[in-house]
């Protein structure tokens, strides 16, 4: 859900070049989410592109229209919805909104169809519903999927084990998945909601999983070397017409915008040798535990090695979804949830910040070397293109598989395992991580070369020539003779 507003822009911008002028692309991003801008390479050629965004974040709006205001791109709001009826279920109120939000939609699409003949319709990957108003219209329907083919696979496994089966009546996926390119996917790394096929928002995934069938295809935010099983299982899928073709158009990555520059810890890491600290975040929405922060803060100083911290306010309530968590304190600064002492104790060859840091910036600096990271699929993908290897820690959503995938197939993270029940990765656990990728251990020397190794790859994917460039040319260029088409006629 978080990688939904980043990857439309990024997508966006891109795909507004390759279109005809006189063809519009709507793109709808429902989800309600952190916004944060994106960039493509530049491509060839130009056009109009509209996107319809439905946000909720307070900021989103002004963020969202700034990103785009130095493009080809238009946006339109839709009005907002009533909130008063939507249901307290956290996970499952997005589907509402949507669902709500349709209506407008519907007759925004049919008032500038009128004028201007649509492209295409490009849902973001929980907008499904919006899928039969490209039937009404006549056009393609292309979903924006801004994870991986990994969490696609997935979400097609669990709608083919519940064919023909009713809502309350869903079977649980098994133990143990075989996934493509040989990964074992394990319950406990399943996605939040395909944990249990009794709660709500597993219900909703199994009925988005089945729209997508009506999809004339998915945009997703990967490139061929960083899952190279996946795309050959889809492919037969695609070959039997059980599943819509797959175009991997990424690594979609966002830009550095000019306010970055001003950050004291760029400032510090300037004064940093090349290659000597760990980078450690965990996302706009992750929470630590005020036990696991203590923890994570005693591993860094026995570590012994230099660290830049994104210390974002603790969890009170062992929700690490910090957008779903309440912070029932007067200590709103989260450093001052740090142990005593430990930031004088570490002052010089650490630096702890407040809630946000230009994550971009930070991973391409020379003296970067590693990244603990939640394995957020944006987060992910900013750290490969810097060519930077990572310390998995999952948090929520799909990041426990995203961490499997990296750790156990991809080769290009390590993955401290909890030491306890409720999840608490201790501080020896901590030490050993960062030392075997800082020290250059047999385990930490393979993470990072493949880490360069992938890095080449994503170069490859976004030039000219490159898959992804070329697979996101080739679907515009059948939205645009589709479009042509419809206007001859």
């Amino acid at each position: 859900m978080l990688a939904s507003l980043t990857s439309a822009r990024q997508w966006s911008r891109r795909l507004a070049r390759s279109l005809p002028r006189r063809g519009r692309t709507s793109c709808w991003s429902p989800a309600p989410a952190p916004a944060t801008s994106s960039r493509w390479p530049s491509s060839r050629g130009g056009s109009s592109l509209v996107t319809f965004t439905d946000l909720s974040a307070p900021n989103a709006h002004p963020t969202v229209l700034s990103s785009l205001s130095a493009t080809q791109v238009s946006t339109v709001a839709l009005p907002a919805v009533p909130l008063d009826d939507l249901p307290a279920d956290a996970h499952t109120v997005l589907w509402e909104l949507i669902g709500c939000s349709i209506p407008h939609l519907r007759a925004l699409l049919r008032d500038i169809s009128s004028t201007a003949p649509l492209a295409a319709l490009v849902p973001d990957l929980f907008g499904s519903a919006v899928l039969p108003l490209a039937a009404e219209l006549g056009v393609p329907a292309y979903v924006l999927f801004p994870s991986n083919t990994t969490a696609l696979t997935l979400m097609r496994r669990a709608v083919e084990l519940n064919d023909g089966a009713a809502s309350g009546e869903y079977r649980d996926l098994p133990d143990v998945l075989r996934l493509p390119g040989g990964v074992l996917l394990r319950r406990e790394d399943y996605a939040d909601a395909f944990q249990n096929s009794k709660e709500p928002a597993y219900a909703r995934l199994i009925e988005e999983g089945r729209r997508y069938r009506s999809a004339d295809g998915f945009l997703v935010n990967t490139f061929d070397e960083m899952e190279p099983g996946n795309p050959e299982e889809i492919k037969q899928a695609v070959e039997q017409s059980t599943f819509p073709p797959v175009h991997p158009v990424g690594p979609l990555i966002r830009p550095s915008s000019d306010e970055d520059g001003a950050s004291a810890c760029l400032e510090w890491l300037d004064s940093q040798p090349t290659g000597s600290v760990v980078f450690l975040s965990f996302g706009s929405a992750g929470a630590l535990s005020v036990e696991q922060t203590a923890e994570l803060a005693a591993g860094l100083e026995d570590s012994g090695h230099r660290f830049l911290w994104v210390v974002r306010m603790p969890s009170l309530d062992a929700i690490n979804f910090a957008l779903f968590t309440g912070h029932r304190s007067d200590r709103d600064d989260p450093l001052a949830w740090l142990p005593e002492g430990f930031v004088e104790r570490t002052s010089g060859r650490g630096l702890a910040v407040a809630a946000w840091a230009p994550q971009v910036r930070v991973l391409s600096h020379p003296a970067t070397a590693a990244f603990v990271s939640h394995c957020g699929w944006n987060s992910t993908l900013e750290s490969v293109a810097s060519g930077v290897p990572m310390v998995a820690w999952p948090l929520y959503a799909e990041q426990s598989m995203n961490a499997a995938v990296l750790s156990e197939n991809v080769g290009v993270a390590l993955r401290p395992r909890a030491t306890r029940a409720d999840g608490l990765i201790a501080r020896e656990a901590i030490v050993a991580a960062v030392r075997e990728l800082m020290d250059g251990g047999e385990k930490g020397r393979a993470v990072r070369l493949r880490a360069g190794e992938l890095q080449q790859a994503a170069v490859r994917a976004c030039a000219p020539e490159g898959s992804s460039w070329q697979m996101l040319e080739e679907v515009a260029g059948k939205w645009k003779a589709a479009a042509l088409g419809r206007q001859k006629q």
